[in-house]
């Protein structure tokens, strides 16, 4: 019997071989899904009514190019240092990073930039900001007049500035800044980040402020021949009256005159119970205010704690502090009793909710109840101080639009109107949302008319709108985003890990209650880079190569351009994976040839 070795028979073997490189094989041409670079629109930006790049923010101060990040708050929002201490910050209520764990603190990023500023003393590069020239040959350069200094007028005078427009703002009041300067408390924003912010953005928009000249009907007359446009921002100064016996007795003080008087520097003393009737921010500022000056403040709100406009956080610390709330009371009468007052107090109940959410209420029959006081203030809301600060209901060709109206007489300059007496919301950054609009509304009015206006700020809303970027106006970059909102089931969390949001380091409540001092503290710039890794920068692409590493064609290709790679579509199958594996959604897959047929 022959061993198996013995039996084998050797043979030849033919092992196939390619005589030419793999390159030749050119397997793109059995693609018919093209997958494609495609950045969008952060959800954060378009609920920020600044419209801010926040992703883009937030990617450069994790990269620590923190003046690069301060610069693009610039482009879109004069006040960073504003808006990072008393924004409501909507943004963070938008943000997708709140569906993973917590959302991330935009807020106080933003705060940290502006510091940084002020301990280096950055000024912006002048190319960054500036705008394509807008007057030719000998064409004189066109002048705006702005009545008020408060955000939304400051604001408009810097992005016309911007814009190649010559401005003055005229303020009735001794200090520029209206309500951020008379009606914000110390705690919250300091008087003098204000007033190096405010400066900040004259040299930047290149306008000029005059203060103790209040703007006039007379005064509007007379700048018709002088101005090419008004910008009417003059706000909310008159406070709605209480309409009850009592009243006018001298025990009622109005809520907004206090604060103006402290900002002015009047030693004001109180002490005892205080009641602070109202429950919106001037209502909050006041009862604060009421504490840190020895006395007991009361809030009274004809409705629930959660029925108050006042914001959130500042309701928080306002109970932290040590003031008390009573709901469902309304003051019916206020009367003197020995050194102090006595306030009559309605009982209310809860009949419904609106479509709002807000609780409707109605009086509980022959139910009151008595408060002794030693000082009442009001706060229950303000009006415009001038009928003629609203837009006219009649006359002119006008145009309303998100933040402002334009009115365009035949005769005379055209005049917007902005701030809060045309915003649904009355806050800092929707007045200088406000204030961008109406800038960027009169640049197309000047240049193609009213007809253009509407057509011109569709051009550069971020997003599903409502929000307007300065930098998509002047051609920038941004402008080449898609406005797909990314949605937080777009982004791949699989590529994020659970990180806690940064703690604002804040003054102890026995510390904040006892003076002015600014309750939140800087933050670090460690602290800072590791809040703004957590953000998922949706929609835009930061680098993270994960298109490359995951490509099984190795057709994806890194190279020297903007973007930083490119697809050699030779070798692109088109199977997906790099669109699946983008943490940020920031490529798409569409139908080979789609594009050309929709183009």
């Amino acid at each position: 019997m022959t061993s198996s070795v013995q039996a084998f028979q050797p043979c030849s073997l033919f092992i196939p071989r390619s005589t030419t490189d793999t390159l030749d094989n050119k397997t793109g041409s059995w693609r018919f899904l093209r997958p494609r670079y495609e950045e969008k629109t952060a959800p954060c930006s378009a609920a920020c009514p600044a419209g801010e790049d926040i992703g883009r923010i937030e990617m450069l101060v994790v990269q620590e190019r923190f003046k690069e990040a301060w610069e693009a708050v610039l482009m879109e929002n004069p006040f960073p240092s504003v808006c990072g201490r008393v924004c409501y910050h909507p943004c963070e209520k938008a943000c997708n990073r709140g569906e993973f764990d917590q959302p991330v603190a935009i807020r106080h990023l933003e705060r940290f930039l502006a510091d940084a500023a002020a301990r280096f003393r950055w000024t912006p590069d002048p190319e960054f900001l500036s705008g394509p020239a807008r007057d030719e040959g000998s064409r004189p350069k066109r002048k705006v007049a702005v009545a008020g200094a408060g955000p939304s007028g400051l604001a408009a005078a810097f992005f016309l500035g911007r814009l190649g427009y010559a401005c003055d703002v005229f303020e009735a009041m001794d200090e520029p800044g209206g309500v951020l300067r008379y009606g914000i408390p110390a705690y919250r924003l300091p008087v003098e980040v204000l007033r190096r912010e405010i400066e900040q953005a004259r040299q930047a928009g290149g306008f000029a402020i005059h203060c103790g000249r209040p703007f006039s009907l007379k005064l509007l007359e007379e700048a018709r021949p002088r101005y090419d446009a008004v910008f009417v921002g003059c706000g909310h100064w008159k406070s709605l009256e209480l309409s009850i016996p009592g009243e006018d007795s001298g025990g009622v003080e109005d809520g907004l005159a206090f604060l103006k008087r402290m900002a002015r520097g009047e030693k004001v003393s109180l002490s005892g119970p205080v009641a602070v009737i109202g429950g919106g921010n001037t209502a909050i500022d006041v009862a604060r205010s009421v504490r840190r000056l020895g006395g007991r403040p009361i809030l009274v709100y004809r409705r629930r704690k959660g029925d108050m406009p006042a914001f959130r956080d500042e309701i928080a610390m306002a109970l932290e502090e040590g003031v008390e709330l009573m709901e469902l009371r309304s003051p019916v009468k206020i009367h003197p009793r020995g050194d102090g007052w006595e306030m009559e107090l309605q009982v209310m109940e809860v009949t419904e909710e609106g479509p709002d959410g807000r609780a409707r209420t109605v009086p509980v029959a022959g139910r009151t109840e008595g408060l002794r006081v030693s000082r009442v203030f009001k706060a229950i809301g303000l009006d415009a101080a001038e009928e003629w600060h609203r837009p006219p209901g009649e006359g002119p060709p006008s145009l309303t639009l998100d933040h402002s109206v334009l009115v365009a007489p035949e005769n005379g300059p055209v005049v917007a109107y902005g701030g809060d007496l045309v915003n649904d919301i009355r806050s800092v950054v929707d007045a200088v949302a406000s204030g961008k609009e109406a800038a960027l509304a009169l640049d197309a009015f000047f240049r193609q008319g009213l007809e253009a206006v509407g057509p011109a700020l569709e051009g550069c809303v971020v997003g599903d709108g409502p929000s307007l970027s300065m930098e998509i106006h002047l051609q920038g970059p941004r402008r080449l985003r898609s406005p797909h909102v990314v949605a937080y089931q777009e982004i791949n969390i699989d590529h994020f890990r659970f990180s806690p949001r940064m703690v604002q380091p804040r003054l102890l409540r026995e510390e904040r209650v006892q003076s002015f001092d600014e309750i939140d503290l800087k933050v670090s710039a460690q602290t800072a880079v590791k809040e703004a890794e957590r953000c998922f920068h949706c929609g835009l692409c930061n680098q993270c190569d994960n298109c490359r590493l995951f490509c099984p064609d190795l057709a994806v290709v890194r190279d020297d351009g903007p973007g930083g790679r490119h697809i050699d579509y030779d070798y692109c199958k088109g199977c997906g994976i790099c669109v699946v594996e983008c943490p940020r959604n920031a490529m798409a897959l569409e139908e080979e040839g789609a594009r050309e047929e929709t183009a």
